[in-house]
């Protein structure tokens, strides 16, 4: 502490909280969280010059302190030289949580933390809850792992985009969301229901044990119903934050998602597509585009497929042009009318034809014009 009252650039005030790591220091710039200093290591600056602009745009002080010192002042050497000092986390509480669905026009869907231990355990299963879509997060004021900046690192900075509520009684809050219509599931190895089996539609709180424990006896007498997750292999049980994990995405997959009244369309690199609505379970489909397969050249019509149109056309023209022509139109001759003829026997037409040959003048040779002796 400085002369003046105030902290060290190194230390925190009374009134101040750490978020360390790029990702939750960057997470706590957009969620525009009141910032003091910003703590960099000399050493990692250059790979930090984002973060650094960033806060220089903001007017937030750049102090330089060396990595030990920021480790210390952590709790974990995972800081990747840099740290954003805040102020306080502003908690909420079961009714903002609930008023958060209300706005959204959804089913409740709250994630209940039982008494974690590891700080990892919770920032991870804060991450996962951020990535699902829940409405909030209930956890007990005693006997659970603090929100640290080792837990705030490992939820990647999600928790700046969570509603946190811790609770004194976590028993009677759960009660009072019963009352209030929101089912309490709770995961136990051997419950008779798998995860896929249970219905975790509609107001839901799903409820997640500690690592050592499980679910504490206060809890577990509220839990409406219990479902368990198959497993195939030798280990007999998950970690906490994967168990967790799974049950909350696995809760998504049943659930409505937000957007579905309206259309979503799924584009596709490698051909056109076409919106085709697809059969839900309720409400209006959202349209999948389906591949529309690429047009294809039809084969040009080979020589007997283009002799046997023109045959056809002939014998059109044949049928409705009056057989015969000039001063025979209208006349019969043998072949034409279908009459069969024995080989070598001459038609009419080939009669007629030598006939006009016959009668025609022949023209004079030069021998016939010849004066004779």
């Amino acid at each position: 502490m400085r002369p003046d009252g105030l902290p060290a650039p190194a230390e925190l005030g009374p009134d101040e909280e750490l978020v360390a790591g790029r990702r939750p220091v960057e997470e706590a710039f957009v969620a525009r969280r009141a910032a003091h200093r910003l703590l960099v290591v000399p050493q990692r600056r250059s790979a930090l010059e984002k973060i650094v602009l960033h806060a220089t745009n903001l007017r937030i002080p750049i102090v330089e302190v060396e990595g030990g010192s920021l480790t210390s002042l952590a709790g974990f050497d995972g800081h990747q030289g840099v740290a954003l000092v805040v102020e306080p986390r502003r908690y909420a509480s079961v009714e903002d949580i609930l008023a958060r669905a209300s706005e959204r026009n959804e089913s409740p869907f709250i994630l209940v933390l039982d008494s974690l231990e590891d700080p990892n355990n919770v920032g991870t299963l804060l991450r996962s809850a951020e990535a699902a879509g829940v409405h909030g997060v209930l956890f007990p004021t005693h006997r659970q792992a603090p929100l640290t900046p080792s837990a705030v690192k490992a939820s990647a900075g999600a928790v700046e985009h969570l509603l946190l509520a811790p609770v004194d009684d976590l028993g009677g809050a759960l009660s009072d969301l019963r009352a209030r219509g929101v089912r309490i599931i709770g995961a136990e190895s051997d419950a008779s229901l798998t995860a896929r089996e249970t219905d975790l539609r509609g107001p839901l709180a799903l409820v997640v044990g500690s690592e050592g424990q499980g679910l504490g006896p206060a809890v577990r007498r509220r839990v409406d119903a219990f479902m368990h997750i198959p497993m195939r292999g030798a280990v007999g049980s998950l970690n906490a934050a994967v168990a967790g994990s799974i049950l909350l995405f696995e809760a998504v997959a049943q659930r409505p998602q937000a957007d579905d009244d309206t259309s979503r369309t799924i584009l596709s690199t490698d051909s056109a597509t076409t919106e085709e609505p697809i059969e839900t379970g309720g409400g209006a489909a959202p349209k999948v585009a389906r591949a529309r397969p690429k047009a294809t050249t039809k084969p040009k019509a080979t020589t007997s497929r283009k002799a046997a149109t023109k045959l056809r056309a002939t014998t059109s023209r044949k049928a409705t042009t009056p057989p015969g022509t000039g001063d025979d139109r209208g006349a019969e001759t043998p072949g034409s009318s279908g009459e069969d003829l024995l080989p070598g026997e001459p038609t009419e037409a080939t009669v007629k034809a030598s006939r006009t040959r016959a009668t025609r003048p022949r023209r004079a040779s030069a021998q016939d014009q010849a004066p004779s002796d």
